[in-house]
Formats: C-alpha cells, sequence, structure tokens
C-alpha cells in the first residue's frame, strides 16, 4: 500500500477550546482490499492504472506518495479527503493530489477510476489539490495508457502518448466541487456536525452560541479560514454531497429533503445559481464529455 507507514504530517488536533466532534473524514481504521501497488517505485514519468470498487472494499486510510495522483472518475463518483477538506467529482471528473500530500480516496458502489502518477518536476498542474473536469480526448488516452506495460520504453509511442496527456492535463477545466475545512477547532467542530447533518439550519448565531464565542468573531473566523460566509460554506457542502447523491442515482427530490430544502425548485436555484447548471444538466453534461 503506498507509503501508508510514513505519513509526514497527522490530521490537526483539536483544542480543548473548540470540543471538536471526531471527524467523519478520518478514515483511520476502515478496511482495504485494494491491490498492493508503490507508485514511488515505478520509474516512469507518468502511468496510469484502472481501479476498480468491489462491494468490500472501503476507504483507502491515509496515505501519500512522492509522486502527484490525479484520480479520474471513470463511472461513479471519487471522493479524496485531505487536511483542507473534502472533494467529490463524478464521471468524468478527476481529483488532483501533489505529491507528498496525506490523502484517503474512496469510490462509489461498483465504481471504476483512473490512478495517474506524474513525477515530481513535470506536472503542469497546481501545487495544492484541485478538481477538474476531463475532456474526451484525454480521458480515452488515460484509459489508453492503463491498458500498457507501465513500464514503457522511454521513447517511443507509449513516451510520445505521456508527452501529450502532459500537455492536455495543462488544459483541464477546474470545478468548485471542494468544501474547504481548516484546522481551527471551532470549524472542524462545525464542519463535523454540517458533514454528519446537512440538513442542520441553524443560523450563524445558534452555531456561535455552541461554539462559545460571539456572531461576529464566527463569521470573520469562517471568512478567514474557508474564503466565504458562512451561508455560502454551507452551501458549497450541499453542492459537493449533491454531486455524490447525483452519481449515485439519487432523485433531485431526494437530494432537497436531505439537505434540508423547503423544495426540489429551491435546492436547484441554488445548485444553478454557483454551478451555472441545474443538477441533472450539470452530471448528464459530465457523463457525455460536453463541459462548457
Amino acid at each position: 500500500m503506498p507509503k501508508i507507514a510514513r505519513i509526514g504530517a497527522k490530521w490537526p488536533e483539536a483544542s480543548a477550546a473548540g470540543d471538536a466532534a471526531p471527524r467523519p473524514w478520518d478514515p483511520t481504521g476502515l478496511r482495504v482490499s485494494f491491490t498492493t501497488l508503490d507508485p514511488d517505485e515505478i520509474a516512469r514519468p507518468l502511468v496510469s492504472f484502472l481501479v476498480r470498487r468491489n462491494v468490500d472494499d472501503d476507504e483507502l486510510p491515509i496515505h501519500w506518495h512522492r509522486k502527484g495522483q490525479l484520480v479520474v472518475a471513470a463511472e461513479g463518483s471519487v471522493m479524496c479527503r485531505t487536511l483542507d477538506g473534502l472533494r467529490i467529482v463524478p464521471s468524468n471528473g478527476a481529483v488532483w493530489i501533489p505529491g507528498e500530500i496525506p490523502h484517503s480516496v474512496s469510490m462509489s458502489d461498483k465504481g471504476r477510476s483512473y490512478c495517474v502518477f506524474i513525477n515530481p518536476g513535470i506536472s503542469p498542474l497546481p501545487d495544492s489539490c484541485a478538481t477538474f473536469s476531463i475532456s474526451p480526448m484525454l480521458r480515452e488516452m488515460i484509459f489508453h495508457l492503463a491498458n500498457l506495460p507501465p513500464l514503457y520504453p522511454l521513447e517511443g509511442p507509449t513516451s510520445r502518448l505521456v508527452q501529450v496527456i502532459l500537455d492536455e492535463l495543462a488544459q483541464m477545466k477546474t470545478e468548485p466541487l471542494h468544501f474547504p475545512v481548516s484546522s481551527h477547532p471551532r470549524i472542524q467542530r462545525i464542519a463535523a456536525q454540517l458533514l454528519e447533518a446537512p440538513d442542520d439550519r441553524r443560523t450563524i448565531r445558534d452555531w456561535a452560541a455552541a461554539v462559545a464565542t460571539s456572531e461576529r468573531t464566527l463569521a470573520r473566523l469562517i471568512l478567514k479560514q474557508t474564503g466565504m460566509s458562512f451561508g455560502r460554506w454551507r452551501q458549497q457542502l450541499h453542492i459537493v454531497i449533491a454531486v455524490q447523491r447525483l452519481s449515485m442515482g439519487a432523485t433531485v427530490q431526494a437530494i432537497s429533503q436531505e439537505l434540508g430544502y423547503d423544495s426540489p425548485s429551491a435546492f436547484t436555484a441554488m445548485f444553478r445559481k454557483h454551478m451555472g447548471q441545474p443538477p441533472r444538466r450539470y452530471l448528464q453534461d459530465r457523463a457525455e464529455g460536453t463541459t462548457n
């Protein structure tokens, strides 16, 4: 298992002032049924592997590797947890995790994804985690590379394919599918409870009382730590959860109820405002690889 034993960072510890609840994104102790693979031992600049999720598989525990990792969702959704929050992408979406960043990855039931590992120094992708949409051409090249021997000749057709993939990676479009979580104990506590109960409609005044601070102080803290107002931050969580549920076949009505909206139209209006499309159209376009 890639570098499970040599994690280079610890998850933030909550202080007594925050009394943070157990974090739902902490996957410690889960079972795994993944094939043994250490991408850092493969002496090639870029490699691609197919990963399937079986019924008994669970989230891959926190680990890291020297190479950067792009996880491409081929079927179902992919979820990635890191120190700075939660990212979920639907089919034809991808999560980028730079090298040496502790993370865990899971797929939806019977999901299928491709893991692309890239040597540090040659990646055209950012130095921080990000989510992207994948063009049909790039998707097919990544799928094709996964069917070729990983120890390909350093000069030849496969090596040229790798260079084209690197060029195309630089053209990927980002997707706003990140729910940010900071190391501050008050933010951790609120995030944990919202993840456990995303339909929680408490106001920021209610939350301020719950974490023993003033409404104004909490509003400033959330904006500083996440870059969003409290209301926008909670909506971002709803968007991330909705994308996962849509990928699993849930209806807009069921999702709107789960997230505490008064009606499907209210949820759809929120989703369209931030994502530019209603939920079903958003998912359909990404499944067809027709993002604008």
